[in-house]
């Protein structure tokens, strides 16, 4: 399938390439809808394989945001960019100014923010380049990765009462020690649980041991480490034909997104017997971020917000096995639903 036919299967609206020879920028902005509102959803900056597969990555993200979104209970749509460019390399005045004209051009019907590989300070720059952005302000007491890695902690609380599972004693291997999961695993210390740890970057895991007595794994092992949930939380489609069978969890709950490869794992995953939290309902807390950011809501609002992500898995796996339907297509289903009926009120 191409990119071009993926886009017409999601729905998307719009799908922007952009692209400026005297800065070397080269990415795509993936409109994919606006029903509830301005798209929104991150940029990212990473290299791909190929023009396509960056293409396809913010196709599949922004339809998420969509899904994410309507979830969440936020007045918004659905949206990602992608900059094709090494983090570590090229971030210049230049490629930035460049791409903060991209976004105006659309003229406010994109609305962006920190992703893998850019952060707060690049967005703070752009902040000052385009109006269509934002960013915790500085000094706050709590930020993105913050109100992220929280909804997922509380996702796997639900999963503890899902499971009839005492925290303190949970076995909880993590998957990616960036921003979101260090402070998972912070959060989850607390409570008692018993974390194993993997990352390519091996100060982060040896910082997990000293700080938080974690047991560390190559990252090549993690997924197959006995345990009572496994949290994936580094890059997308880790959840596929080759790892599944690997799993030894009895639930799934991560920050990464797009977690399944193909739509059918939800399935396969359910045939195992794996409770599985849908990404775009367990990791909004990023996506909640923005009300505070902008002012919607106070610091005590969308705390509470956040906290809710548990129950709103509840539902979802209460109507899953109700229906006879994985947690994945439960959520999708009540996506569309919710969509169609705001799309019918707009009529």
């Amino acid at each position: 399938m191409t990119a071009l036919d993926l886009a017409r299967e999601l729905g998307h609206e719009e799908v922007v390439i952009v692209q400026d020879a005297a800065s070397g920028l080269r990415g795509v902005i993936a409109i994919h809808d606006t029903t509830l509102g301005v798209a929104v959803g991150g940029t990212r900056m990473r290299l791909y394989p190929s023009f396509d597969d960056a293409v396809v990555d913010a196709l599949r993200l922004s339809r998420a945001m969509t899904y994410k979104a309507v979830m969440a209970g936020v007045e918004r749509g659905g949206g990602k960019a992608v900059i094709l460019a090494d983090p570590s390399k090229h971030k210049t005045r230049a490629l930035f100014a460049a791409y903060a004209k991209a976004i105006d051009r659309l003229g406010g019907r994109f609305h962006t923010g920190c992703d893998m590989g850019i952060d707060g300070r690049d967005i703070a720059v752009l902040s000052r380049l385009t109006k269509h952005v934002s960013h915790t302000a500085p000094g706050s007491k709590i930020d993105t990765a913050d109100l992220a890695a929280l909804g997922v902690y509380h996702g796997i609380r639900a999963v503890a009462r899902e499971l009839s599972l005492e925290l303190a004693g949970m076995r909880v291997a993590i998957q990616g020690l960036g921003a979101l999961g260090y402070r998972l695993a912070k959060l989850l210390h607390g409570d008692g649980v018993a974390l194993t740890v993997a990352d390519v970057d091996a100060s982060r895991a040896d910082r997990a041991v000293s700080e938080l007595g974690a047991t560390v794994v190559a990252p090549d092992a993690i997924l197959a480490t006995e345990c009572d949930v496994f949290s994936p939380n580094a890059a997308g489609g880790i959840l596929n034909d080759e790892t599944i069978p690997l799993l030894r969890c009895r639930a799934v709950v991560g920050g990464a997104n797009e977690q399944l490869l193909e739509p059918r794992h939800a399935e396969a995953l359910a045939e195992r017997g794996v409770l599985h939290a849908p990404d775009y309902v367990a990791n909004a807390g990023g996506l909640l971020s923005l009300l505070f950011e902008i002012g919607e809501t106070d610091e005590a609002g969308v705390l509470d917000r956040v906290r809710a992500i548990g129950d709103r898995l509840i539902e979802v796996w209460s109507r899953a096995k109700a229906e006879g339907l994985a947690p994945q297509r439960m959520a999708d289903r009540i996506a569309d639903e919710r969509l169609a009926a705001a799309r019918a009120r707009k009529r």
